[in-house]
């Protein structure tokens, strides 16, 4: 789905588009709020990355080879979801940035975001989507399970030292 979807998660609506740069602060605050309560607010984790606070400067930059997702509930942004070119697999994205806020979790959000990412991700000629994240987000990973991603060894050109648990899926 396109930029502008509405789906439905329970009974409230969910609409889906592209990022814009006033979304920036509000999500960096889910991600670090996110990542602070796992335990996570630690370098070698995207808390300290240097784009964080202007994701949609990143994002917008190349739409060839990247999108990002944001998803809101009644106008308000509870969370999104990227994508980029990864250079070290063949044909391949990494799927990142999954953050949600914490009265959206549970809802089957995260598996709406996940399908509409890799959909984009084949939009845009990939074969595999790739991703990384951390033992401590557990709900994570058991979501990256149900969706098809398999664990695989960690990848030579990690960027986030901290992750500790690396999955992907063929498209």
């Amino acid at each position: 789905m396109l930029s502008d979807g509405v789906k439905y998660a329970g009974n409230r609506q969910l609409k889906i588009r592209e990022i814009c740069k006033d979304d920036d602060a509000i999500l960096a605050g889910i991600i670090r709020s996110n990542l602070k309560k796992y335990g996570l607010d630690i370098p070698g984790t995207a808390y300290f990355d240097d784009n964080l606070d202007h994701l949609s400067d990143f994002y917008l930059a190349d739409k060839e080879k990247r999108y990002y997702f944001i998803a809101l509930e009644c106008d308000e942004i509870i969370g999104g979801i990227g994508l980029a070119e990864l250079e070290y697999f063949d044909d391949c994205a990494e799927l990142q940035k999954l953050y949600l806020a914490d009265d959206a979790k549970g809802r089957g959000i995260g598996y709406t975001l996940i399908r509409m990412v890799e959909d984009k991700a084949r939009e845009l000629g990939y074969r595999r989507i790739y991703l990384e994240t951390h033992s401590n987000l557990a709900a994570a990973i058991h979501i990256y399970e149900r969706s098809g991603y398999r664990e695989i060894e960690k990848p030579s050109g990690v960027v986030h030292a901290t992750m500790d648990r690396f999955f992907i899926k063929d498209l």
